[in-house]
């Protein structure tokens, strides 16, 4: 059962996570902006390649090829603890040029205690945009609809394996959780395996597991070419755009009240001012308004969601609270 205390293998990267440059603060102008002294990095909290960077490298390159701020943004890389040691890094340094790119698992680390630090321990600036989450059987499975396979699942929840990349606690594992939870499925005695290989598509394929629990577009290209069929996905409405997208049902439309927005939005340190929060968040609008990044949307099937950090902290509230309900349930987490 995870606590929420530090994981002994994580500290030592996240002390070495706090040494890097002086702390800065920039200026306020005549006309009460803030000024940075330096160019804005970008922390994702991961390597080279996944979502948050991927995400972080998006929003620097429109920034600075569109010329939407007048410092350059750049992106580091600071890997380790999953997220975690980065969210120590940004904490300790408290400087309002350094900036991160975060998504659920902020929400999940810290729930799952593999971090001292949650949403509330930062500045919520800004979120960008929303992908959605998927859940896909074979193409010859018995169930064509979400409201199928969990007819069966009330009645034998062990009957079904369900396959995801997350460890147990962590996205795929809880998002299919929620839509169960919500159909009525015993969620204690749901089967759930987790393959971090990524191996989870190919043993839906042969047989091996019967569900996979993992994003839209990770199950589109196999479902595109009829090997799989997408049972729902987890958006508050269909999508749109592209001719097959919208084709898929959500869950709400197969009477499951449910949704999960894998979001991906902007952090900043625990004490921004108010101004060093309006140079932010006016900056990622016009990134978000640009036609550039609504070209970077479309090629990687990202959702345009942006909220302000008004906004952003409401709905991280909200969904904080759902996803510590559900780990309350499934034992993760003490009472």
């Amino acid at each position: 059962m995870f606590k929420r205390s530090v994981s002994i293998f994580i500290l030592p990267l996240i002390l070495l996570a706090g040494c890097s440059l002086p702390v800065q603060s920039g200026s306020v102008n005549d006309q009460g902006e803030w000024v940075p002294d330096r160019s804005i990095e970008i922390i994702a909290p991961a390597a080279a390649g996944g979502g948050w960077d991927t995400t972080a490298r998006m929003l620097a390159r429109t920034i600075d090829e569109e010329q939407l701020a007048d410092e350059s943004f750049g992106v580091v890389n600071k890997p380790g603890g999953g997220g975690a040691v980065a969210w120590s890094y940004i904490h300790k340094r408290n400087d309002p040029h350094n900036i991160f790119v975060s998504s659920p698992p902020l929400h999940f680390v810290y729930l799952n205690g593999q971090s001292p630090f949650g949403y509330e321990d930062f500045t919520p600036i800004a979120n960008l945009i929303a992908d959605y989450g998927a859940f896909a059987v074979r193409e010859d499975a018995k169930w064509d609809t979400l409201d199928e396979l969990f007819a069966d699942m009330r009645e034998d929840p062990e009957s079904v394996t369900v396959v995801g990349v997350s460890s147990p606690g962590s996205m795929d594992h809880i998002q299919f959780m929620m839509f169960a939870d919500k159909a009525g499925v015993d969620i204690k005695k749901i089967r759930y395996v987790s393959d971090q290989d990524g191996g989870g598509m190919t043993s839906v394929l042969n047989g091996s597991v019967d569900v996979i629990s993992t994003g839209v577009m990770d199950a589109v290209d196999q479902a595109r070419a009829g090997k799989m069929k997408i049972l729902g996905i987890t958006a508050p409405e269909r999508l749109e755009g592209d001719e097959f997208l919208e084709t898929l049902p959500t869950a709400k439309e197969q009477g499951i009240d449910a949704e999960f927005i894998v979001w991906r939005g902007m952090f900043g340190p625990p004490d921004m001012t108010d101004e060093q929060l309006a140079y932010y968040e006016q900056a990622f609008q016009k990134v978000s308004e640009s036609e550039a990044f609504a070209e970077v949307r479309d090629m990687y099937g990202w959702d345009e969601q942006f909220m302000n950090s008004e906004e952003f902290q409401v709905f991280l509230d909200e969904q904080y609270v759902e996803l510590e309900k559900i780990l309350k349930d499934l034992g993760f987490i003490d009472e």
